[in-house]
């Protein structure tokens, strides 16, 4: 049986605790590119993966070397705003048209960006953590997921909302600029930790 208290605690938390992280950004940037229906299902698929690991895993994930963690994040965050800042410009028009993308492409690199980023993530190991806490995979899992969908779903919805009043480009930049900042701040943790 599913513990709506359970949930409704785990929901909370990892909400909280992922609301301000990279998931909310990578949503947006690709909501602001792609169709939000097939970037929400290639994140929510990834999302339920890593809950699946982490609640499977219970605090086994804790063990992961934070460095080690810290430091693949850094790179593929440097990677990630270098892809950014060097792409060529494309027409907004072209990009907004979702007909030109196909669902296992969006969906695609929706679920490959959060599954690489997100591995070993703060709230991956919270899930962990909270699922071996409280010996109720099913509630912890469930109540994880949501939290997470949500969060996605806003960064997504947000992404479309802001492409409306905002060019592409300076989105593109200031998406670029944090992702550099989050790479370099992941490098630092690596290395003085």
């Amino acid at each position: 049986m599913i513990s709506l208290t359970v949930t409704a605690v785990v929901f909370g938390v990892v909400f909280l605790a992922e609301l301000p992280d990279k998931t909310a950004l990578a949503g947006l940037v690709l909501g602001t590119r792609y169709r939000a229906s097939y970037v929400f299902a290639g994140v929510a698929a990834a999302f339920a993966v890593h809950v699946a690991l982490a609640v499977a895993a219970g605090s086994v994930l804790t063990l992961l070397p934070q460095q080690l963690v810290h430091a693949i994040t850094g790179v593929l965050f440097l990677a990630g705003a270098a892809m950014l800042l060097l792409k060529k410009d494309e027409d907004e028009e072209e990009i907004r048209k979702p007909e030109d993308q196909s669902f296992w492409k969006v969906a695609g690199a929706g679920f490959m960006l959060i599954l690489v980023a997100e591995f070993g993530d703060l709230t991956q190991i919270m899930t962990a953590n909270l699922a071996a806490r409280y010996d109720d995979p099913l509630s912890v899992g469930l109540g994880a997921v949501l939290a997470l969908w949500a969060v996605a779903g806003l960064g997504i919805v947000g992404g479309k909302a802001l492409m409306k009043r905002v060019p592409l480009k300076l989105i593109t930049r200031i998406a670029a600029l944090l992702m550099l900042s989050l790479g370099v701040w992941s490098l630092w943790e690596a290395v003085a930790g």
